[in-house]
């Protein structure tokens, strides 16, 4: 792993004056590592704190879409026309019922993008062009990566200028995760030389098994400061949410895992300051 991997990241602001939104590409090749709920509860809290959000469901799969209460079926405009008729990013854009957060939704529709992309002209800055169009709207994008590393996510790692990583606490937890980290150095040497890993969170944690401890001391000593310090626990509350079409912080707002996800947005985006 590289340093400049770890680089801070610089403040920016747009032409407006306003401070430019924080792009962050929540990505890991493995499945079901929590990937979709961590952006959605992370998106949702760091809206509780007061920072207007944007999630940009980039999964064909759709399960940010879905765990917002968002149907499928009855979208008119989606990702899909984004990355690939290039309609403006405002024009998919959805609320939620949760106040200062929005959604950019996806469906199947967007399984055929990788291919449709191929032969596509700008094809892996698309989504870089589409952000920057609502960049005045947001104080934090939160890009849900397709569990894979084509165009989609090279997309997204594009337009980021922050990679978060969730890493389970089970075994096997490091597994692809150097392949995501040389495709992230790749990105940075020829599309986006800004890009940064800039976190790590551990999450399905069991404080009843010795393995949870293991893992999560073995990913501080790779990771070190980059580790968050709040864990994210196993709970059937965080697994029933995106069934109800709900964050966690709504569906069950006292419970283990919407605490840790406000713990996890205050230690990621603080508080939101006037500009």
């Amino acid at each position: 792993m590289e340093n400049d991997l770890y680089m801070d990241i610089p403040p920016a602001t747009t032409a407006t004056g306003r401070r430019k939104p924080r792009v962050i590409a929540v990505a890991n090749q493995k499945g079901g590592v929590g990937k979709t709920t961590t952006t959605v509860s992370l998106g949702a809290a760091a809206a509780e704190l007061g920072h207007r959000v944007l999630i940009v469901d980039l999964d064909p799969q759709g399960n940010a879409s879905t765990g917002l209460g968002i149907n499928p079926r009855n979208l008119t405009s989606t990702m899909y026309d984004v990355i690939i008729s290039q309609i403006p990013l405002d024009d998919a854009i959805e609320a939620s019922i949760v106040k200062n957060l929005f959604i950019a939704p996806s469906n199947l529709d967007l399984a055929g993008a990788e291919i449709e992309l191929v032969p596509a002209m700008s094809r892996e800055s698309r989504l870089k062009s589409a952000i920057s169009g609502v960049a005045d709207d947001f104080d934090m994008v939160l890009i849900d990566c397709p569990p894979s590393l084509g165009l989609l996510t090279i997309n997204a790692f594009a337009a980021a200028s922050e990679v978060l990583v969730p890493i389970q606490c089970e075994y096997y937890a490091l597994e692809g995760l150097g392949q995501l980290l040389r495709n992230v150095t790749l990105v940075q040497r020829n599309l986006n030389p800004t890009l940064a890993v800039s976190t790590i969170v551990l999450v399905m944690f069991d404080a009843r098994t010795k393995l949870a401890a293991q893992v999560a001391k073995e990913v501080r000593a790779h990771f070190d400061e980059k580790v968050c310090r709040t864990v994210i626990p196993r709970t059937v509350r965080l697994s029933e949410a995106p069934s109800f079409g709900q964050p966690i912080t709504v569906y069950a707002p006292s419970s283990r895992g919407a605490i840790a996800y406000r713990d996890l947005a205050l230690e990621v985006a603080g508080s939101r300051k006037p500009v």
